[in-house]
């Protein structure tokens, strides 16, 4: 699984979290105790940020052709990359969108990507 987001670790468990001043929402795909369905498979529950026992914001990176990148999601064998080198020309000659400014983005065949892993920040 590819992740890019808040988790928290609540009652020893970690959700997928959303901080919000002085809560925190926690989100589940099945039901549980206190937990709202928001959604078919989306639940949550808001618990005060004093209860939270870590929180951290949980993204993958990844190499592809020999460049840094940030994967913010994945589909049917293609990964969603964001590029981290900061170099435009670099960005250009990969053929990437200019997302915003300074921001580049594109889709990269999973098969070509390497040193796959999760940092927690």
């Amino acid at each position: 699984m590819m992740r890019d987001g808040y988790v928290a670790r609540w009652r020893g468990r970690e959700y997928h979290a959303s901080p919000d001043g002085g809560e925190v929402r926690l989100y589940r795909p099945e039901p549980g105790d206190g937990f709202a369905e928001v959604r078919p498979g989306r639940n949550v529950r808001v618990v005060p940020a004093a209860e939270i026992e870590e929180l951290a914001y949980v993204r993958t990176t990844c190499t592809w052709k020999g460049e840094p990148f940030i994967v913010l999601g994945e589909h049917e064998g293609w990964l969603r990359v964001e590029y981290t080198g900061g170099r435009w020309p670099v960005a250009q000659a990969m053929r990437l969108e200019a997302f915003d400014f300074g921001v580049y983005q594109g889709w990269a065949p999973a098969t070509e990507v390497t040193d796959l892993r999760e940092q927690r920040i």
